[in-house]
């Protein structure tokens, strides 16, 4: 069983659906509030642990009540929290999630202790890179400290583990120093606006999701992955191109859906997967995702995801 090590944001979930799509209201009715644990890097540890793997979390929460509720679903689900440090006098950070009719979530972000990570901390982190066992793979994303995300990308790296990364936000994940790494990285998972700022590239269909994808692997990434809004993908790598397509899917809540796809893509591709099966696998587990309301509460078992998968077209691209 490969280790998978999830690095970056944790957050604290405050979600509610609106009865209409964000505009210039006044004031929005809402209902069905939750509050949820959350964030890219703890939703895929726990995406992680879900389809049966070690599960290792690297990250900062602030010293408020919000920091063990953010962690306390994740020692539940058996993921190992050690690696996470307290930004002491900073508060953990805060998603605000609306969810319209449509289930296209938007969300206001607070990065607070995300942001926040002193030399110690991060020296202890990368220590914690260190010990890791040889055969792990690293799912990093950019919601942390800039100087932080490139620090631990460049020493996943230098140990030869394999990185998934998820490219959010993209101008963290575009920086000089970060392109760099882009030659060494296993993959990454863009969304289409993603993959517009980091090649240039105007990502509205899948010919131009295509395109970019094909440019992300020509600059070194080794599978790009530019997840598309109807729930599918387009992947390029070394042996070429593909789509997966899938349904039309009645979506219910769109939130985590991008985390479903790196962690349960991280989970494949530490399996040693075929690109096209791991492509598959990671799309299901996000489509199944949006059928639920919340995030952690909605990812679903692996049994279920592989059922999925087996349904989903995999189509070379010219």
């Amino acid at each position: 069983m490969t280790t998978i090590i999830s690095i970056g944001s944790i957050n604290v979930d405050l979600q509610m659906r609106v009865d209409s799509r964000i505009g210039n209201q006044h004031m929005l009715t809402a209902r069905d509030f939750m509050r949820l644990a959350g964030g890219k890097a703890a939703n895929v540890a726990f995406v992680a642990r879900r389809l049966g793997h070690d599960s290792r979390l690297i990250g900062m929460v602030g010293d408020d009540d919000f920091g063990d509720e953010a962690l306390h679903p994740l020692r539940d689900m058996g993921v190992d929290v050690s690696g996470v440090r307290i930004a002491h006098g900073e508060p953990t950070a805060v998603s605000m999630i609306f969810v319209p009719p449509e289930g296209r979530k938007h969300i206001v972000l607070a990065h607070n202790a995300n942001n926040v990570w002193p030399q110690p901390d991060l020296d202890a982190a990368l220590r914690a890179l260190g010990r890791a066992p040889r055969d792990s793979v690293v799912a990093i994303d950019c919601e942390i400290a800039q100087p932080a995300c490139e620090a631990l990308v460049e020493e996943a790296v230098r140990r030869n583990l394999r990185v998934v990364l998820d490219p959010t936000p993209p101008e963290r994940a575009g920086t000089e120093r970060m392109r760099e790494q882009w030659p060494k990285l296993l993959a990454a998972t863009p969304n289409p606006e993603e993959a517009q700022q980091l090649t240039g590239i105007d990502v509205h269909d899948e010919d131009s999701a295509l395109a970019a994808a094909r440019m992300l692997h020509e600059h070194g990434i080794g599978i790009a992955c530019v997840k598309l809004g109807d729930g599918g993908c387009v992947v390029a790598h070394a042996d070429g191109a593909f789509t997966i397509s899938t349904q039309a899917i009645d979506a219910v809540d769109t939130t985590g859906a991008a985390d479903a796809f790196c962690g349960a893509l991280t989970v494949a591709l530490a399996e040693h997967q075929p690109v096209g099966q791991a492509a598959r696998f990671a799309t299901a587990a996000a489509n199944l995702t949006v059928k639920t309301f919340g995030s952690q509460p909605a990812y679903p078992a692996r049994d279920d995801v592989e059922r999925h998968a087996r349904t989903l077209d995999c189509g070379a691209c010219a």
